[in-house]
Formats: C-alpha cells, sequence, structure tokens
C-alpha cells in the first residue's frame, strides 16, 4: 500500500446490509489525495443527478487525508460530504478531534455509504474488521450517552464515535455530526442524511499506523513546531480560544450583531476568549497529536444556566450566532445553547443565525406571540435565545419551522421574512463580515455548498501594511501584490482563487487551518510539501498541491452543475448589500454591481463559462475528463 494510506476503502449498502473493501491503487492516492476530492469520485460515481437528499440514493462519503494521523500537530481532521438537505448542492463538512486518526488505526482511508437501513444501527470498524450493529438501544438519546453506550459495549474507553443526535434523527435541515460529544462535522445537515439513512454511529479503534517514507523528516518538523509554537499566529487562539478574536473584529467593526444590522456590538466584552478564560473555562482541551489545545470545555454549576463540560464550549462562530448575532451577552446562556446544539447534533452557524433571524421577524412585526408560544423573542432576550434553541432541537412550536433553516422558515412565513434572511445557497452566514473583508462577498456566493468561512484565506492577511513573514509566505504562491482589506479588485480575486485552491487541498490532505497554511499558521505552504513528501515519499511540488485543491473545487462544482446549479444559485441575500450601522464599518456596503463584476473575473480566472460551469478544457487539464461527460 502506499506510503501514509492504510489502502482501504470501506463500502456500505444499508439497504442489503453488505460491506466490502476496496484497494485503490496508488495513482487514485496521488490524484485526489483524500478529503472531498475522494468523495466526490464516488459521489459522482455512484449518484445519479436529482437524487433525494433524504433518500435512499444519496451516498455519504467519511474520509480522511493524506496526513491523517501523522505525528504533528493540526493533522486529525475528517471530511463529509453527500448532497446537502440544506442547501440541495454538494454538501461538504469537516471536523477535528480523535476519530479522524483513529478511523487510519482502525485501517481505513474512507467509507463510502449508500441505502437506508430498515431499523437503527452503527457501523463498528475495528483492525481492520468492520460489522453493522444494532442501535435500536442508542436512537433517541443524546450524544453523549452514545458514547458512553457505545465504549461500554466494546469495554474500551478509547472507540472514538462519529455519530448523530435526536436533531439528525428527526431530519433537522442543518443537523450535524458529531465526534467525541463536542467536534461537529457542523455544516450543511450531513446528520439529517445520516438520519435519514437509519444510521445513528460509527465507531472504531485501532492498533495499526500508516507507515511513512522518512520518519525522521516528521519527527525535525515536529521538533520545529514545539520550538516556534509561541511566537506563530496559532498561540493566542491556544491561549483563550478561537474567541479570542472577538476583540480585534468588534474594533474593526466585523463583529455580526443583531442579525447583521451592524458589525460592532455593544456587549463584545462578554463573549472574548480572554473573559471566557477568566470566568467559565474549566479547561483547554485538543485533537489528536496536537500542541495547540484550542478547543474550551467550559462549566457553569450555578445561575439559570448551568453547563455541562462534557459538551465542550463555544468557538468564536458560536458567541456570535448565539451572542452578537442574537444581541445576546450572557456567556452562560451562550454556552448552554452550544451544549444543547452539541448534545442534539446540530450546527451552531446556522441554528444560532435561525434564531437570530427569527428574532429579526420578530422585533418587525412578521412574527408575534402567538407565532412563538409566548415567548418574548426580542434580540438581547436570553431566555428567548436559550427556549428557542431546545425548541428547534426537540422541533416543537415555532423550532419545528425553524429546523428547517431561516430560507425554508422565510419562505413559509412570508410577509417580508425572505429580505431578513442571511445566506447563500439556503446555508446562513457563518460569523465574518463581507462588508469588512470584500473577498468574502464573492467566496459566499461561488462557494459550492454555501457560506462558507474555511474556502480561502481572509483579506486583512494580504494588505500592504501586513507582516514581512506573512507576505513571503503569500509570495511563494505567486501572491506578491497585496491590496486593502475593502479591495474587490482582479488581483483580490486572484488572491480569492489561489488561496480557495490551498485551503482546498487541506481539506484532501486532513490538516487543520489554524495550523497549516499561507500566513499566520504554524506551518507554512513549503513546510506542507515537505510533509507530505516525508509522509509519502511522493516528490511532490507546491504546484501539484495546488492543483489538487483546484481539482476538489471543479468535483464540487461539476457535482452542482449536474443538478442544474449555475449562476443563478452564486448569489447574495439582500442583508449583504446594505450598509452597516455604528463602529469602523458604519455605512459600509459592498454594491451589486461590484461584486458581479467580481464573479465574472472569478469564473474567468477559474476556468468555468458563463454559467460557471467548469469548462471541458480545465476539466481534460485537471484529469476529469470522465466529469465533463455528464454536464
Amino acid at each position: 500500500m502506499p506510503y501514509g494510506y492504510m489502502g482501504k476503502v470501506l463500502h456500505v449498502d444499508l439497504s442489503s446490509g453488505t460491506l466490502e473493501v476496496e484497494t485503490p491503487p496508488e495513482s487514485f492516492y496521488r490524484t485526489y489525495m483524500g478529503g472531498s476530492a475522494l468523495n466526490l469520485h464516488y459521489l459522482l460515481k455512484m449518484m445519479p443527478p436529482g437524487a433525494d437528499p433524504l433518500g435512499p440514493e444519496n451516498v455519504l462519503a467519511i474520509s480522511v487525508g493524506t496526513l491523517t494521523g501523522a505525528p504533528i500537530s493540526g493533522l486529525s481532521r475528517v471530511m463529509m460530504n453527500a448532497k446537502s438537505p440544506l442547501t440541495d448542492a454538494i454538501g461538504d463538512s469537516q471536523a477535528g478531534g480523535f476519530w479522524p486518526a483513529e478511523l487510519k488505526f482502525a485501517g481505513y482511508d474512507a467509507i463510502i455509504i449508500r441505502g437506508r437501513a430498515e431499523r437503527p444501527v452503527y457501523l463498528w470498524l475495528h483492525d481492520g474488521e468492520a460489522e453493522l450493529r444494532d442501535a435500536g438501544h442508542l436512537w433517541g438519546q443524546v450524544t453523549g450517552d452514545v458514547e458512553d453506550a457505545i465504549r461500554a459495549e466494546h469495554d474500551d474507553p478509547r472507540v472514538q464515535v462519529l455519530q448523530i443526535g435526536p436533531a439528525g434523527e428527526r431530519l433537522t435541515r442543518f443537523a450535524c455530526v458529531m465526534n467525541y460529544a463536542n467536534r461537529a462535522n457542523g455544516r450543511t445537515g450531513m446528520g439529517a442524511v445520516m438520519g435519514s439513512k437509519n444510521l445513528k454511529a460509527v465507531a472504531v479503534r485501532g492498533h495499526a499506523r500508516p507507515e511513512v517514507a522518512d520518519p525522521e523528516c516528521l519527527r525535525e518538523m515536529a521538533r520545529w513546531g514545539r520550538d516556534h509554537f509561541e511566537e506563530s499566529g496559532v498561540y493566542g487562539i491556544g491561549l483563550n480560544g478561537t474567541p479570542n478574536g472577538v476583540i480585534g473584529l468588534q474594533e474593526t467593526g466585523a463583529l455580526p450583531t443583531r442579525n447583521w444590522s451592524s458589525g460592532v456590538f455593544e456587549g463584545w466584552e462578554s463573549l472574548w476568549g480572554e473573559t471566557m478564560s477568566q470566568t467559565i473555562l474549566k479547561e483547554r482541551d485538543t485533537c489528536y497529536g496536537c500542541l495547540v489545545r484550542c478547543k474550551r470545555v467550559v462549566e457553569v454549576n450555578e445561575g439559570p444556566y448551568t453547563v455541562d463540560p462534557r459538551y465542550g464550549g463555544p468557538e468564536y462562530e458560536t458567541v456570535a450566532t448565539m451572542g452578537s448575532y442574537c444581541g445576546v451577552d450572557d456567556l452562560a446562556a451562550i454556552s448552554l445553547a452550544n451544549e444543547i446544539c452539541n448534545k442534539y447534533g446540530m450546527d451552531t452557524i446556522s441554528c444560532g443565525a435561525t434564531v437570530a433571524f427569527a428574532m429579526d421577524c420578530f422585533e418587525q412585526g412578521i412574527l408575534t406571540a402567538a407565532d412563538t408560544g409566548g415567548i418574548d423573542l426580542r434580540f438581547g432576550n436570553a431566555d428567548a435565545m436559550v427556549q428557542m434553541v431546545q425548541m428547534i432541537a426537540d422541533r416543537q412550536g415555532l423550532g419545528d419551522l425553524l429546523a428547517q433553516g431561516s430560507y425554508r422558515a422565510a419562505e413559509q412565513i412570508g410577509k417580508g421574512a425572505e429580505d431578513l434572511v442571511v445566506a447563500c445557497k439556503k446555508q446562513e452566514f457563518p460569523a465574518h463580515v463581507p462588508q469588512a473583508k470584500r473577498s468574502l462577498a464573492l467566496i459566499y456566493a461561488v462557494n459550492p455548498f454555501g457560506a462558507d468561512h474555511m474556502s480561502h484565506e481572509h483579506d486583512p492577511n494580504y494588505t500592504p501594511t501586513q507582516d514581512k513573514e506573512t507576505l513571503d509566505r503569500l509570495s511563494t504562491m505567486g501572491l506578491i501584490h497585496p491590496v486593502d482589506a475593502r479591495d474587490l479588485s482582479d488581483e483580490k480575486v486572484r488572491f480569492a482563487l489561489f488561496t480557495e485552491h490551498l485551503f482546498s487541498a487541506l481539506d484532501c490532505l486532513g490538516t487543520c487551518q489554524f495550523v497549516w497554511g499561507p500566513s499566520w499558521q504554524l506551518y507554512g505552504p513549503v513546510q506542507l510539501v515537505e510533509a507530505i513528501r516525508a509522509i509519502t515519499g511522493w516528490q511532490t511540488t507546491l504546484e501539484e498541491v495546488q492543483q489538487v485543491g483546484e481539482r476538489r473545487l471543479n468535483l464540487l462544482r461539476a457535482f452542482n452543475a449536474r443538478e442544474g446549479l449555475g449562476k443563478d444559485y452564486d448569489t447574495l441575500p439582500k442583508k449583504a448589500f446594505q450598509p452597516l450601522v455604528g463602529g469602523a464599518t458604519d455605512g459600509v456596503r459592498v454594491t451589486e454591481e461590484e461584486f458581479l463584476r467580481a464573479r465574472e473575473v472569478y469564473y474567468q480566472m477559474a476556468g468555468w463559462d458563463e454559467n460557471g460551469t467548469p469548462g471541458a478544457g480545465t476539466l481534460a487539464r485537471l484529469g476529469l475528463s470522465w466529469v465533463a461527460e455528464d454536464l
């Protein structure tokens, strides 16, 4: 088998209960590396266009990457793909934790799942063996209880469990997939896909390790990382978590507030990572082999909002969506909302943003107390926010409608509610402001799986005032003309596309974007190539790595093209073109004209036609002529 891999892809047909192992050639692995690119190979080969996202014909692919499980920080990520029940386009989601590395140790690189089981089951992979087991006793249970039960069943506390909660069973369109009860494949509703298949969990345990070509080089890279960690940009994230960024976003007017009416929040300090560290933080947790320890574990034992540390703690996206989005500055309430999402398996971004949308509707008289069950659903009401999150989890009252996501909820509510939705491809915006980081306006719209903040490098890192080391790293990718963060020129589009290709490759490789990346991260692009060479023995180059990322992006776009989705789906919501109020971004807006021009330039640079469909020449160059035949 090739270095770095276990050499096995497990195919699971839940309808028949059959399991088969495929052993792909080394050329297959070098073409796709892993992650979403590998997954999309199977989705495009196995799934018919027009498949029901919640039907048995939908294919769910789960894989890790080339570097997953290596003994260096930031190398334990799992990627999931299927047709999304939230966006009706390609679904894509990734997570960290210990499960990704353990999948390799159990003997597999990927799992391809189709069909639907007659009754609830879970998949058990252990030391090269695989079997389906009954999960009837687990159905309806929350994630922490399920993890405990499966570990007890196998008498092994180190079994890693990837699972859905009750929200996935109830087909909530933004249901996520949890591992370790607090790591989430959060976006695009992959939990609902698992629920539709009666698949409760995938449990893994193994003792194998992938062979590597140059173990001494890897040891040296790990030593280098330990020596340079405290001077890197990720050090502060380790100390105070991702909420550490709240202060900078507040200062630059880039903290989304009250359903995107403003970029500043008067209660920002309560959401700040340093505040969390000084108040409710119990401990810092980490992912497999990682020294950063960015994961928050919080505990609250007094007051109206008690919080169980079993379910971790809120990330930046969560303190924003449950906090500033909703005008809520109570950190304990936000942490409880995070706990509910992790227990029941819901994406905190879509959930919090959908509650904020409902609050906006309530403030404007579109929803009333009769609709909310008597809840005073105003901005700033922490009790109302927590109650609505629980109602969504239980699919009760208004929560049943909101479990469809803000876009579908607005369609049913009517009365102008559509103008209050902040989503692309029906997926709610993450907590990063396009008015302040202009390329986000473009990438949110053109990204194949909807608004996403992890698909490219953000604008402030490519400005003339950025530090020399960051700009030097970007220059290795041919990016040598930094521009203002609010610029959306051809150079900014080029920056967005080039870094999108790199971040796309990082997905295929199984790396964390806090540790590996093109700018402030611990390891840069040159070291990324060095790690691939050390693990695989392939004499790869940065150009080849970029092409792997480009291949993945084109596979994702090709999936959407088969579904009849193109330029008309690459749009922004009305609120994205409205000026923000207050702070450093007061009056700042993205114009429709600059967005449309940037989208046209992006299509041309990407080698796509005027509808955003990958061209035959582009696909041929990437070795994907077989894909072009279906477009």
